[in-house]
């Protein structure tokens, strides 16, 4: 079995953060591969704010380049929307039956598990590699406590990166120079398309 995590996110744009982490989760973390799932564009975002999903999509294709071990994945484009963990993780199953899924989430997306769809079934059916963010508060919830006791869930010690992805849409609407957070390609095309400005 391929230990594969699935690594959620909007993805807007995709930087440097975004693949410290997964680079550490596939060197250090124990996991074979990580594939970034594209989110599609929510309803309730502003659609200025939010890229259209084939654009994000190739960023992300952009800064993974040649490394085998991350993968681009376009698969909620094609799931109904709105998309929940639960329906992309089941398909997948059925899609790839030598990969062992295992979700790949920031801590402060921990705290929130009680507010996810199927969620007893979700946890049932992946371990979940988390990262630490030092923003993350956990909520006084017993069900979450629940949740949390029921679940297989390994902290891993990544570095801290506090980039986002609206710190660089910001700075480069204020015309600064965010190369420094983002892989060449994805800097490049960015500078290309005008996007964010």
């Amino acid at each position: 079995m391929i230990k594969t995590g699935l690594y959620f996110g909007s993805f807007n744009p995709v930087h440097i953060g975004h693949i410290a982490i997964a680079g550490y989760m596939t060197g250090f973390a124990g996991l074979d591969q990580v594939w970034f799932v594209v989110s599609p564009q929510n309803p309730l975002k502003k659609k200025e704010t939010l890229l259209a999903d084939h654009q994000r999509f190739y960023m992300t294709q952009l800064a993974i380049g040649d490394n085998t071990r991350l993968k681009a994945s376009d698969i909620e484009f094609k799931l109904p929307v709105p998309s929940y963990t639960i329906d992309t993780i089941t398909y997948l199953k059925e899609k790839y039956q030598n990969n062992e899924f295992n979700l790949v989430m920031g801590e402060d997306n921990l705290f929130t598990l009680h507010k996810w769809k199927n969620v007893n079934e979700l946890i049932q059916k992946c371990p979940i590699y988390v990262y630490p963010r030092p923003d993350a508060i956990k909520p006084p919830s017993p069900l979450l406590d629940q949740i949390l006791s029921k679940a297989e869930i390994h902290m891993v010690k990544a570095p801290l990166m506090d980039i986002s992805g609206t710190f660089i849409r910001d700075g480069i609407k204020n015309g600064k120079d965010m190369s420094y957070f983002l892989s060449a390609p994805v800097w490049k095309y960015i500078k290309e398309m005008h996007f964010y400005e």
